[in-house]
């Protein structure tokens, strides 16, 4: 009986050991799982930390160059129809148009405004006449002016260059800091004019 019993308590103590390791692996375990979960959330919080800063930064910073190389990044809008200012005879104009940006991270910024670009743009199309539009010249008008127009909703107020390189008389302005668009070019991928 002696025997039976020393076997018990080897087999009892064996027992023991196999539920302390058994116990620590699930410790570890779990702490490692802890550890991965609080690297995780602070590499989450990091990112978006620096997402936050660069749209901030975004706002603030009317452009963001590319790198040398690097095509540039379009961002085409939906087909304008509207009504010309022609007063003799009701004209309208069909016009496609597509803003050329150097930044990708602008040109989704751009299209969180688009509704207020798009009305802009209408805005300016509605005031021409079609002889205005019948031109060279009033093309690469209306293009700097929905230039100028597609980043006003968002806070970036640009010069009008036709003012600047006019030979009328200046008048006393107070020096605006130099504002460079982040839209690069305007593009048109039509243009009727009837």
């Amino acid at each position: 009986m002696a025997t039976a019993a020393a076997g018990n308590e080897v087999a009892a103590k064996g027992g023991g050991k196999k539920k302390l390791i058994i116990i620590i692996a699930i410790v570890l375990v779990l702490v490692l799982a802890g550890v991965g979960a609080l690297l995780m959330m602070k590499k989450k919080a990091a990112a978006a930390a620096e997402e936050e800063g660069g749209a901030a930064e975004e706002t603030h910073a009317p452009a963001a160059h590319a790198k040398p190389g690097t095509p540039p990044t379009f961002v085409p809008l939906d087909p304008f129809t509207v009504n010309l200012a022609d007063k003799e005879v009701d004209r309208f104009a069909q016009v496609g148009i597509t803003l050329e940006v150097a930044d990708p991270k602008f040109a989704d910024q751009l299209k969180a405004y688009m509704p207020a670009i798009r009305n802009n743009v209408l805005l300016v199309l509605s005031h021409k006449t079609s002889a205005e539009l019948l031109t060279v010249e009033g093309k690469e008008k209306l293009a700097r002016e929905i230039r100028r127009e597609a980043v006003r909703p968002m806070g970036i107020e640009l010069d009008d260059e036709e003012e600047e390189d006019s030979d009328a008389p200046k008048k006393k302005k107070r020096k605006k800091r130099q504002v460079e668009s982040p839209v690069t070019q305007v593009l048109f991928s039509t243009f009727i004019v009837q």
